[in-house]
């Protein structure tokens, strides 16, 4: 159960992050200052901050008309959700039986 909990945390936190560094940038964009690159968006997304990055485009109205922004970030989150569901039913029960049989 605590592994379940630091997963959860893990992505409530990243996805916050990546809501925030969405914000971030685009107030750098407001005051014509140094941005943040696309790529960091896209290795927060990856990484399992994808909801975060997209209501963060949202919210802020920023990278909106990025066509590879528009679509890939859905696809993204859409990666997250298998991957998380992967890991939650299959990996975490694995490495609890591991650290059982140990005890």
């Amino acid at each position: 159960m605590e592994n379940l909990d630091l997963v959860f945390g893990y992505i409530l936190a990243l996805n916050v992050i990546s809501f925030i560094i969405v914000g971030y940038d685009k107030r750098r964009t407001v005051k014509d200052k140094w941005r943040i690159p696309e790529k960091r968006f896209f290795t927060f997304a990856f990484l399992g901050g994808a909801l975060g990055v997209y209501l963060g485009m949202k919210h802020f109205r920023h990278k909106t008309l990025h066509k590879h922004f528009v679509y890939l970030i859905p696809l993204i989150i859409i990666l997250n959700i298998v991957l998380f569901y992967f890991v939650i039913f299959n990996v975490l029960p694995f490495i609890e039986d591991q650290f059982k049989n140990l005890i």
